[in-house]
């Protein structure tokens, strides 16, 4: 095969400005869905080590409903069943008068699954606190609440940095499964890219390019701050 290389083609208009507009698409899905996964997977969490058994069975069952269910499942289904199954003025809402309906969803999709990975990063943090300092804190007088907004979240926040890290990643990488419904990401950008110039291999490169760069950033800027909430005394803080 004989393939002829134009590289320059990624600067031309309006590609150039196609691939900037998907990549402020990618970050706006990505930034917005870890706020909703992060925000909704810790109260998730809390309530899987709270002493309430309704508590846990209801975080329980939210984590393994939208853990096995496949993520691109979760997209068609909020986007196109969803507003089926709904009364039909909300449905219609949903589909015809919600601003960016494709957009509003796939973040809600990814959000509320990101929430059921990062609830079980956070019960693990809390968890690995022990259940010595949980009772420390009541018997000075803390209330459960208390307890937790002091203590346990900001000790399991600084244990799973790493964890939470790959999570923020995973986000982003899974933001391209949004072309899916129409969003126009920086997947979805490339491919119209490589369909009207025929120049596949370069706009896929680019892609590829900017998706690792990113990856590499939030990488490095995750492992400052994990150096900073090390907590003297454990493992991580010794490898150093």
């Amino acid at each position: 095969m004989r393939y002829n290389w134009n590289w320059s083609v990624l600067f031309a208009d309006p590609y150039f400005g196609w691939i900037l507009s998907g990549l402020g698409w990618t970050i706006l899905v990505s930034l917005v869905a870890w706020i909703i996964g992060l925000a909704l997977g810790s109260v998730i969490g809390v309530m899987r080590t709270l002493p309430s058994p309704v508590a846990r069975a209801v975080g329980a069952t939210y984590v393994e409903v939208f853990r096995n269910v496949p993520l691109l499942v979760q997209i068609f289904l909020f986007y196109f069943v969803l507003p089926e199954v709904l009364p039909r003025e909300m449905g219609r809402w949903l589909k015809r008068d919600l601003p960016h309906p494709e957009l509003t969803m796939a973040i809600i999709s990814l959000g509320l699954y990101t929430a059921c990975r990062v609830a079980e990063q956070v019960r693990a943090g809390i968890q690995s606190a022990g259940k010595g300092l949980a009772n420390a804190g009541l018997a000075t007088g803390l209330t459960t609440a208390q307890l937790y907004r002091l203590i346990l979240l900001p000790l399991a926040y600084r244990l799973t940095v790493p964890a939470l890290t790959n999570e923020f990643l995973n986000v982003f990488k899974n933001s391209s499964l949004a072309l899916t419904i129409g969003v126009l990401e920086l997947t979805a950008r490339t491919r119209a890219v490589a369909d009207y110039t025929y120049q596949s291999i370069e706009a896929f490169t680019a892609a590829s390019l900017i998706y690792a760069t990113i990856s590499f950033l939030v990488s490095f800027l995750m492992r400052r701050a994990e150096t900073m909430a090390q907590l003297p005394g454990t493992l991580a803080a010794r490898e150093r």
